[in-house]
């Protein structure tokens, strides 16, 4: 059960220790957000000043409404495939637009209490997506990486692979200096100085090294996308048609699942680290919030960030205001120092979004599921391919539909139906399956163990094994169906169609069945139809009832029809016995 959202909740046990431990935390995060805000919209294909305006306002209202106490929100590269699609495919104003829709959809999701479902979005498709996005971003900064110019950038992955292939021979080595430099400080300043940004220590020492040594050979955020602006832009409201509407609806879905499910992935890891508990549907809510308001002011959909959640609790937050000071702090770095990001070079800004990928591509995991060698491993690399070649609006909804339907052929053959009699050599004379031979049958009662739910993946396979049963016509079926714990319509509808196949030449009897499937039968009517005094808690109450509806007469070896007695072996020497009988 999910804690109820309250502000006196997020902030019990609050004094001038925990302010303190919370700014001190949401300066550290504000100066890591700041590059990789940069980063992601630049990645998005639109300005790197977007990026700032939705850390800003996004982490401060996911902050101020969320759901965790933890949580840092903003631009992630999770979306950067998604986001440059649709600016490629739709333009910028229309990504804010979509970036709208999407908040709506996740506010209305808080408000329908959804969060829970996000749980059973299998393994195997989040972890394909999230590694195809890695792929795409790491190879997506190649070209920033090594230089390259004239280059031109691409919706689909291969198209980007020739692009970088065919412009291989103009690589820029001051560039490749300068991504090294920027790349070796991020892997080295953890080791040496573990509580200093790496990101923001590469960036600025790479940037000098530039700016001084080789100041006009390599390409800069400023002679490629102008100067970044020391304030925030002015309110605007997209113009919004009926027409853009529906066809955004599909983007800007994508956009919503996708932020939903990194959100609350980043608020359980945030849990595990502190030993607290997010409220999901409050989430959601903020996350709804924080999309609807951050187009109006230019920025890009947010969501939850993992790494830096993660960096947010390991530099001691304690509470909300550390993601709310997080959003002032890069808010005033903006006003201060904005035009002097102009100067950072693309190749200082590559490595960045590199590590990044390198980190949430989930390579072990991923490694894991794929050596079980599993259906979860066909479902892992369909989704990751689809991702990587494709692109997420047909990825995800591919993986989750081919994760169902293998998870429903897996649940089809849980449904074992096999006919069973007494086992006389046991002291209760079980009824089990193996008692059963071509040469130990009765040709008066059939019984048969249903194990499994009957659903409508096994429901045919079921009435198939069943009519076999009816073809040669007994007195007594017997459905021991104490193993079934769920049944849905189509279940029933198949059921019925036995039930009243077989009442026209003997009766049905069944035993044990669950409280579900019960009540499914008696909200369709069946269980009228079959009768309640031909339902049993137990088998052998069952069995007795059989009994004196059998026609004993035409079974020599049954005169007291006790199967330990029984002395028909078989439906050939039955037929012996009955002819025997009538001379």
């Amino acid at each position: 059960m999910q804690q109820k959202f309250s502000f006196s909740g997020r902030y019990s046990g609050y004094n001038l220790r925990n302010f303190q431990k919370d700014v001190l935390s949401g300066l550290v995060v504000g100066v890591i957000a700041i590059p990789l805000g940069m980063a992601f919209a630049i990645a998005s294909g639109v300005k790197p000043e977007y990026g700032i305006y939705t850390t800003i306002i996004a982490g401060i209202l996911i902050s101020v409404f969320g759901g965790s106490k933890y949580q840092i929100g903003g631009p992630t590269g999770a979306f950067i495939p998604i986001l440059f699609g649709i600016v490629m495919t739709y333009g910028y104003e229309n990504l804010l637009i979509a970036g709208f829709l999407a908040g709506i959809m996740l506010l209305l999701m808080g408000i329908l209490r959804l969060g829970s479902l996000i749980k059973f979005i299998p393994r195997p498709v989040t972890v394909g997506f999230t590694s195809g996005i890695a792929v795409i971003i790491f190879f997506g900064q190649i070209g920033n990486f090594l230089g390259l110019t004239g280059t031109k950038t691409h919706e689909y992955f291969h198209q980007n692979v020739f692009e970088v292939i065919s412009h291989i021979n103009i690589i820029n080595f001051y560039s490749i200096l300068t991504a090294l430099i920027c790349l070796m400080t991020i892997i080295l300043t953890p080791k040496f100085i573990p509580k200093v940004p790496g990101p923001i220590i590469g960036l600025v020492l790479s940037t000098i090294v530039a700016s001084i040594f080789f100041p006009s050979h390599v390409a800069t955020i400023g002679s490629t996308y102008g100067d970044i602006p020391n304030s925030l832009p002015k309110f605007h409201i997209p113009e919004i048609t009926v027409e853009r509407i529906i066809s955004l609806l599909g983007p800007a879905f994508v956009i919503a699942m996708l932020g939903a499910i990194e959100s609350l992935l980043s608020a359980v890891v945030a849990d595990g680290m502190t030993k607290s508990k997010h409220n999901s549907n409050r989430e959601l809510f903020s996350q709804g919030i924080a999309n609807m308001v951050t187009p109006l002011f230019g920025g890009i959909p947010a969501t939850g960030a993992i790494a830096r959640t993660a960096t947010n609790i390991k530099n001691g937050a304690f509470s909300p205001i550390a993601g709310i000071t997080h959003g002032f702090v890069v808010l005033i770095i903006l006003l201060l120092f904005g035009p002097y990001a102009s100067n950072i070079p693309l190749a200082s800004m590559a490595p960045i979004l590199m590590v990044v990928a390198w980190n949430m591509s989930e390579r072990k995991v991923f490694i894991h599921l794929l050596k079980t060698k599993t259906e979860d491993s066909l479902v892992l690399v369909i989704t990751f391919l689809l991702t990587v070649f494709v692109n997420l609006t047909v990825a995800v909804p591919v993986g989750l539909l081919l994760a169902i339907l293998l998870f429903t052929k897996r649940m089809s053959e849980m449904l074992v139906t096999v006919k069973a009699l007494p086992n006389p050599d046991t002291k209760q004379k079980k009824v089990e399956s193996q008692v059963v031979t071509d040469g130990h049958d009765c040709p008066q009662i059939s019984i048969y163990n249903v194990e499994g739910p009957l659903f409508f993946g096994a429901a045919q396979t079921f009435e198939s094994s069943i009519m076999k049963t009816i073809n040669l016509k007994p007195r007594v079926l017997l459905l021991r169906m104490g193993r079934v714990p769920f049944m849905d319509t189509t279940g029933e509808v198949y059921l019925s169609s036995i039930v009243k196949d077989f009442s026209k030449s003997g009766i049905i009897l069944i035993s044990g069945m669950k409280s579900q499937p019960k009540k499914m039968l008696k909200k369709t009517g069946l269980y009228d139809l079959i009768g309640e005094e031909n339902f049993f808690d137990h088998t052998g109450e069952a069995i007795d009832y059989a009994l004196k509806h059998l026609d004993q007469d035409k079974c020599i070896g049954c005169k007291h029809f006790a199967f330990s007695e029984c002395t028909v072996l078989s439906k050939e020497n039955h037929k012996k016995l009955l002819t025997k009988s009538s001379s």
